[in-house]
């Protein structure tokens, strides 16, 4: 099963005046699971989808039976001396910008360019985003996704409380990772996280933050034992 979280993909946004709160993500997970009477689940997610993987494991132990990670293990940290200026910058984002009317884009490789200058990937790579992510109107293409996703959030977990979180979790862990690695996810912080788990083991792999769409093969390779065990 392969989720769209809400304002994601196919599926519909958040009501008008509420948010996309971290916390929010978790219980969408479980009502999925709910719905689909599955009492216990692998969880398997790349960035957000394994911050989102992790914080359940840690929340609902009894509903996880093992975690697979891809460039991701817990959410990425903020720094506590700058929680005020993030908390401005979220109300600011949220109160101050009037509504503007959904970009139409002429085409779908506008719109691959688009995505090309918003992160660094392969044209593969990110034309497999932008065509799930699109959808038809008068004169083109516009973005299925929410732009509320876009906005800043109101708080981040330090490095100290995600390690505490992650000491939560039962069930056994598999990270992939990519070399290089982005900054917010450097080796140090990743050996520290690995450190505060009970089972866990983690593979790099040559490439970029989006190396399960580059590598396929190799990063299903990585995972598939793990799954199976």
């Amino acid at each position: 099963m392969a989720l769209d979280l809400p304002g994601h993909g196919a599926s519909s946004h958040r009501a008008p005046g509420y948010d996309y709160a971290f916390a929010d993500w978790l219980h969408d997970v479980l009502d999925a699971l709910d719905a689909l009477d599955w009492p216990r689940a692998d969880l398997l997610g790349h960035s957000m989808g394994g911050a989102i993987a992790c914080v359940l494991a840690a929340a609902a132990p009894s509903r996880v039976r093992r975690v697979a990670l891809v460039e991701a293990l817990g959410p990425v940290a903020g720094d506590p001396a700058k929680a005020g200026e993030r908390v401005r910058d979220a109300v600011a984002a949220r109160r101050d910008k009037p509504a503007r009317p959904p970009r139409v884009l002429p085409d779908v490789d506008t719109a691959v360019a688009a995505r090309l200058v918003a992160s660094r990937m392969s044209p593969e790579a990110a034309r497999l985003i932008v065509e799930r992510n699109l959808r038809a109107v008068d004169g083109g293409y516009a973005w299925r996704s929410d732009p509320r996703l876009t906005w800043p959030g109101h708080v981040r977990m330090d490095e100290a409380t995600i390690q505490a979180m992650l000491r939560a979790i039962e069930a056994p862990v598999r990270v992939v990772a990519a070399d290089p690695s982005p900054p917010y996810f450097s080796p140090d912080v990743r050996e520290a996280r690995l450190g505060c788990l009970r089972e866990a083991s983690v593979v790099v792999l040559p490439g970029g933050h989006h190396l399960h769409m580059e590598q396929p093969d190799a990063v299903a390779a990585a995972l598939l034992d793990f799954l199976r065990g």
